[in-house]
This record gives structure tokens, C-alpha cells and sequence, in this order.
């Protein structure tokens, strides 16, 4: 069985000094996943600007890129997501932004928008560089939901085509799932034992998942499963910036409302503050 998630890349074009680094990493991913890229530029056609994209993009000439400009006039988050749907693009890179007082950084809000409404996946960048950094580790959401298979599956694919390391699955369990109050040195033991089989059974959830991969994908990689109490959204975040991984995976949200904007959780916090590159997977 082969995998192929990502037929076609987007990626915005915005003539800024992270012109060449975006379309570096964008052009690199484009053959690690065998796919056609499609650079999307909100704005009038010019000779200038094909030409200058021809030449940044001539070094991967050798490498038999294949890549298609569109230039397109109006709204950037209506031209970039209505290309996305004409062009069948399956992943969208979008840049991030540094909050430089704290630096942290977040996502803007043209690319906040085209994340949220977006019906493909969408890879957001921290740090684009022109020269390659081995993509090392990867963390993805190994959460109870019906997305999460394929989630997983995802993260194993990517990892196999980067060549990465190890990857490390996070199951975030929300804290009520103990439902004990801890109030003495017997409520604490009922309470460790609560946490221990819920370990237990979250792991073994997760092995199923990973044994139903092709092995084509899971051998030569450290595989690590990691359950962690605490909120989801914001503890996997701090897991993927402590763990030090260069790729966190998570699923899109099932829904996003104004409440959920209202009242942050899930994909909302790792939007405010991104730990790391996070690819998330429609």
C-alpha cells in the first residue's frame, strides 16, 4: 500500500524578504512528496515577477520541479482558498508571523482566516529557511476521534518522505476523565490508579492504530506514545516545544464557530502561540 496525501501544493506569493525561503521550503516539499506546486500570487501578471520567480526556483531545476504560477486580483484569503478549490490543491503553506516582544510567534490574521476556512490541509511556518533543516522529530495528536487514524497514518508518511528520526504520539486526556477528588493518601492512590489504566487503555488504542500502518512507513523510526493530562490543544503545544520536535501533526477542527473563536481550545491555542511547524490535516 502507498501512500500519496499530498498530490498538490499552494503556497501564497507575497514579493517580501521571506520570498526565497518560502519558496524554497515550499519547491523541497513539492519532491520530497512527489507533488505540483502551485504559487499563488494575489495581484496583476508581470514579466517581472514570473522572471524573478523563475530564477529563485532554477535551483531546483535538476530535481524536475513542477510548478505552475496563478495571479489572481481580490481579496487574498477569497483568491487564495478559491484557488485552492479550483486547483485541488490538497496542502496550503502559509507563513507565521513572530510576535517579536515575547518571541513567540502566531499566525496573522489574513492566514488565521484561510486556516479556519480551508478545506485542504494546511502546513504553517515558523521559520522558513533557504537552506534545508532536517525535520528530526515529529509529534502528532493521538486524541479519540474518528480524524485521528488517518492523522497518525499522515504523520508516519511525512515522516518516512523527511526522513525523520522518531515520532512521538500524543494522547491529551482531559482531567475530569479521573473524576476523583483528591483529598487524602487514599483518594491520591484510587486516583494514580484511575490514571495508570486509562495509560493502559490509551496506549493500547494507539498501538492498534500504528500496527494497522504499512510497515513501510513505521520501520527504522523510534515510535514513542506519550498520554498526558491536562487541556486539550494547549498541552500538546507545550509537549511539541519542550520535546524540542520540528513538526507537530494535529487534526482539523471539526467545527469553528464564533464561540470557539470566543473561547479559545484545541487547534484555537496552537494558532495563538505556534510551538513549532504545525501541519494540520483535513
Amino acid at each position: 500500500m502507498t501512500l500519496k496525501p499530498f498530490k498538490s501544493i499552494g503556497i501564497g506569493v507575497a514579493f517580501s524578504p521571506n520570498l526565497k525561503a518560502n519558496l524554497f521550503e515550499a519547491a523541497r516539499l513539492s519532491i520530497f512528496f512527489s507533488s505540483k506546486l502551485y504559487l499563488i500570487h494575489v495581484g496583476e501578471v508581470s514579466e517581472d515577477k514570473i522572471k524573478a520567480l523563475k530564477i529563485i526556483l532554477n535551483t531546483f531545476r535538476k530535481d524536475h520541479l513542477n510548478y505552475e504560477v496563478v495571479f489572481k486580483q481580490g481579496d487574498p484569503v477569497e483568491v487564495i482558498l478559491s484557488t485552492c478549490e479550483s486547483k485541488k490543491i490538497d496542502l496550503l503553506i502559509l507563513g507565521a508571523v513572530q510576535r517579536e516582544r515575547f518571541l513567540t510567534y502566531y499566525v496573522g490574521s489574513i492566514a488565521r482566516k484561510i486556516t479556519r476556512r480551508a478545506n485542504c490541509s494546511v502546513l504553517l511556518l515558523i521559520k522558513p529557511s533557504i537552506k534545508r533543516v532536517p525535520c528530526k522529530h515529529i509529534v502528532v495528536n493521538g486524541l479519540k476521534d474518528p480524524k485521528t487514524k488517518n492523522t497518525i497514518t499522515c504523520a508516519f508518511y511525512v515522516a518516512k518522505m523527511l526522513d525523520a528520526e522518531k515520532v512521538t504520539i500524543v494522547e491529551e486526556i482531559n482531567q475530569k476523565a479521573i473524576a476523583v477528588k483528591v483529598d487524602d493518601d487514599k483518594s491520591l492512590r484510587r486516583a494514580n490508579i484511575i490514571k495508570e489504566r486509562i495509560k493502559l487503555r490509551e496506549n493500547s488504542r494507539v498501538k492498534e492504530i500504528v500496527e494497522s500502518i504499512p510497515k513501510q512507513y513505521t520501520e527504522n523510526l523510534l515510535i514513542k506514545s506519550q498520554p498526558i493530562f491536562g487541556k486539550q490543544g494547549y498541552t500538546i503545544g507545550h509537549y511539541a516545544q519542550v520535546s524540542r520536535a520540528d513538526l507537530l501533526v494535529m487534526n482539523a477542527p471539526s467545527k469553528m464557530t464564533f464561540w470557539d473563536r470566543l473561547f479559545p481550545h484545541d487547534i484555537e491555542h496552537i494558532l495563538t502561540e505556534l510551538p513549532t511547524d504545525v501541519l494540520i490535516l483535513q
